[in-house]
This record gives C-alpha cells, sequence and structure tokens, in this order.
C-alpha cells in the first residue's frame, strides 16, 4: 500500500523522510562502532551506502508500503537519529532504530518510537509493532521498555548481521497500550494468575 511521505511532530523532535541534504550527517553518525555492531548496516560503512540509503532505499520504502524511514531531527536541525517500520505482515509492523552517539541518553529515540508507532496504529492499520534486538543490545531494550513494549522472549538464531545468525529478543506494543482502538478485534488469552 503506497503512503506518501510524511513528517511527524513531537514535544521535542521533528520526524521527517531523509533527503539529499542530509547524506554527510547520515554517513557521520553511522561510522559509530556500536551503531556497526548492533544494526545491520553494512560495515565498513561507505558514502555511497549513505547515498543509496537516502537516495533509492527509504524511498522506494515508501513508495511499495513496505517500510516507512524517519531520520530523527531536533527543531534546530541535528539529527538524532533514524527510524523504521518495516511492514511484515498484514496489520504488524516491525521498527527498528538507532541514536546518533551525542544524543543518547536524552529520551529521544523513546520519543520517536511513541510518536511513529502512533502514526503506524492510527494510520496504516497497524494492530502490533514488534521490536526485534540481537540478545545484549541492552540500550535497544531500554528504550523498547520505555515506550511501553513487552517482552516476549527471545528467539533463537532470528537475526543475521552480516552473515552471523544471532538470538534475539522480541517485544510488542499494541493500539491498547497508548489507548486507542485495534483495527481488529483482539482477544487475549486470559491469564491464570
Amino acid at each position: 500500500m503506497e503512503h506518501p511521505p510524511v513528517t511527524l511532530t513531537s514535544a521535542r523532535l521533528v520526524l521527517r523522510p531523509l533527503g539529499p541534504q542530509d547524506t554527510d550527517t547520515l554517513y557521520a553518525a553511522a561510522q559509530d562502532p556500536d551503531i556497526q555492531r548492533w544494526t545491520t548496516i553494512p560495515s565498513p560503512y561507505l558514502p555511497e551506502h549513505a547515498r543509496s540509503f537516502i537516495e533509492l532505499i527509504a524511498p522506494e520504502g515508501w513508495t511499495t508500503g513496505a517500510m516507512f524511514t524517519f531520520g530523527v531531527f531536533l527543531p534546530n536541525g541535528a539529527l538524532t537519529g533514524v527510524l523504521s517500520l518495516t511492514m511484515r505482515s498484514p496489520g504488524t509492523a516491525e521498527i527498528g532504530f538507532w541514536a546518533v552517539k551525542e544524543h543518547r541518553d536524552r529520551g529521544y529515540t523513546t520519543e520517536a518510537v511513541l510518536a511513529a508507532t502512533r502514526w503506524a496504529f492510527t494510520t496504516l492499520s497497524v494492530d502490533r509493532v514488534e521490536w526485534r534486538a540481537e540478545v545484549g543490545n541492552t540500550p535497544s531494550r531500554v528504550v523498547a521498555e520505555h515506550a511501553g513494549f513487552t517482552l516476549e522472549g527471545a528467539l533463537r538464531s532470528a537475526i543475521d548481521n552480516k552473515g552471523v545468525r544471532r538470538d534475539c529478543w522480541v517485544a510488542s506494543l499494541l493500539p491498547s497500550d497508548l489507548g486507542l482502538p485495534s483495527t481488529a478485534p483482539y482477544i487475549p488469552t486470559p491469564s491464570n494468575d
């Protein structure tokens, strides 16, 4: 389902599609060894990777409705991170994100995750947003937990990071977690407490 690119705002942030003017900034931020270690971006990360992502991969995601990528910016234009929602199946999106080193531990990524998931729930007919991260990527897990995701467990050999299979944590956020209605009825399994 094609969706024209949108810009979202939150209390402190602007989430907008990346453009050619962001190429150098994206390239510089992606040199961080932690981003290269914990995400699936190429390593080494070259200028042509940033150009290809901004000029081809991200716009194609919007055009096809398969992936919605946002640069996360402060109002002054500083890049704080990148966030994508990838459609995995009807009604289910997976969120992925990374934060620029200088802007970590300020709550920006959590704020961006909440803005993007709220948009997905209210605009894309998404009823489940999944977060996955390699076991051990504690900063990503902290963001997911702060955004209200429920940890559901670990999946064996569920992430391929640069040709190596790794275990990952998985968590979910539902519209009801944000006080929003679902597009489809949901009947949770009763707990046996």
